[in-house]
């Protein structure tokens, strides 16, 4: 069967697939197994293509990419711009040896080292986010000669085995007991604090507490802390002011070296180019991937300080990946800088973050099931519960599939209605492309808005 056509530019003839919806599912559910899923439970969408923030299944279905699909794809899809630089490269040059030096290897790194904060001068580059993080701590521990990385219990570092065991969330517990010499401490998650709880201002005991726990682990055996700046998949959450200053001090009077994780928070999702530069915080090293190439193609990368590097001029770096540096991947990031930059994307985000932001707080007046609505950017996410007062999940932590109950049936109203996000527990994502328009925006909202219905319903029943 043929997709329905995309007017306009390069790429425009519509795929040909010789498979239907059905076909695809079924053969992609046979041979291949899905993430993070009991295979049998596993419903997904066959999609054939995509433009801008809209992508359709093989039955020419639309939907809004209401999340960028996983968070990644911030300059939109199917930019033309990216797609050339892609071609042209894989024309001249598809593949070399990592050790040796490309055009488009160093054209990014000089663009990361002008638009990352402070002296993040330099990069290396991986495939994604997990390893970037695994390989920023081995780096922290080589340059520091100490052990010990503190990260917290709300975070997602990935998959990997180290990474997985930097992860705080319920997702590491498969991979335990894993890397030694983690210690995890509490989140500044503001509307479930363990420590502000429901006074009326925060009082930064979260930061009292990262402070106590390095004192109990002695800080002269922790290499470094990681955090992601602003928390993505585990709830969006947003430090207080004051918090990642805090770290940085706590850091510099101790030795320990301060890791940013900016994996999803990169790259214009905040309404700043990292998440870092809303508090004016330089990390010593920072891991980055998804929007690094809007996700055209797999690359990560682990920026580090002047100080570091100067380390690695006369000791080795330990580490050696095949696709390191990838000249495919290195030219779409290239080009993906190109577009942030050329179309004001950071700018619009930062504009349309503040319409999302006052929708969001629109929805929590009107629907009971709305507990709070957290925002930075065109980063946010609605959290929905049983009971204001009480704050209480609508569905458990951790939740299985079988306790799911309204947020499924919310995650299946989104789906007929031609709206995609990433429905997680008690919470659903809000995180669109960031070319989208303010009319799109909207039309997002609306569906949003009907959706809900569905847990206000769950609430007073």
């Amino acid at each position: 069967m043929q997709s329905p056509a995309q007017p306009g530019g390069l790429g425009a003839a519509p795929p040909v697939t010789t498979l239907t919806g059905d076909e695809i599912v079924a053969l992609c559910k046979q041979h291949t197994l899905f993430e993070w899923s009991a295979q049998a439970n596993v419903n997904p969408i066959p999609v054939v293509r995509a433009k801008g923030v809209y992508f359709w299944d093989a039955d020419g279905k639309r939907y809004l990419d209401f999340n960028s699909q996983l968070m990644c794809v911030n300059i939109g899809h199917g930019d033309e711009r990216v797609i050339r630089a892609i071609q042209e490269q894989a024309a001249a040059l598809a593949y070399v040896h990592p050790a040796m030096a490309t055009e488009p290897r160093a054209r990014l790194g000089e663009a990361l080292a002008r638009i990352a904060p402070g002296d993040l001068n330099h990069a290396f580059f991986t495939t994604g986010g997990a390893e970037s993080d695994e390989h920023a701590i081995r780096m922290a521990r080589s340059v520091t000669g100490r052990q010990k990385i503190v990260t917290r219990y709300r975070s997602y570092h990935g998959a990997t085995a180290g990474a997985a065991s930097l992860t705080g969330e319920p997702r590491r517990w498969p991979a335990e007991p894993g890397l030694p010499g983690v210690v995890r401490v509490l989140d500044p998650h503001r509307y479930r604090c363990s420590f502000c709880k429901q006074l009326p201002a925060c009082t930064l005991d979260c930061l009292n507490h990262v402070e106590e726990i390095v004192q109990y682990e002695d800080p002269n055996s922790i290499a470094a802390i990681l955090v992601e700046s602003v928390v993505g998949t585990n709830g969006i959450i947003i430090p207080p002011d004051g918090y990642m200053q805090g770290l940085r001090s706590l850091c510099d009077r101790h030795g320990i070296l301060l890791i940013c994780d900016e994996v999803m928070s990169g790259f214009g999702r905040t309404g700043e180019w990292f998440a870092v530069n809303h508090w004016n915080v330089v990390p010593d090293i920072m891991t980055m991937a998804k929007g690094l190439t809007s996700a055209y193609l797999p690359l990560g990368a682990v920026m580090v300080s002047d100080a570091i590097a100067a380390h690695y001029q006369n000791h080795v770096l330990a580490s050696g990946l095949t696709y390191g540096a990838h000249p495919l991947s290195c030219a779409a990031a290239v080009a993906a800088i190109k577009v942030y930059e050329d179309d004001g994307l950071i700018e619009n985000a930062r504009r349309l973050g503040r319409v999302l932001g006052e929708e969001l707080e629109r929805l929590k007046v009107r629907h009971p099931s709305v507990g709070d609505v957290r925002y930075i950017g065109l980063f946010s996410i609605v959290e929905l519960v049983k009971d204001r007062a009480t704050r209480e999940p609508l569905v458990p932590f951790n939740a299985a599939p079988s306790e799911l109950g309204p947020m499924s049936k919310l995650g299946a109203f989104f789906r007929e209605n031609g709206l995609f996000t990433f429905v997680r527990w008690n919470t659903f994502f809000c995180n669109p492309p960031l070319c989208i328009t303010e009319d799109q925006l909207r039309e997002g909202i609306e569906i949003i808005d009907r959706g809900l219905d569905i847990t206000d319903e769950a609430v007073a029943s």
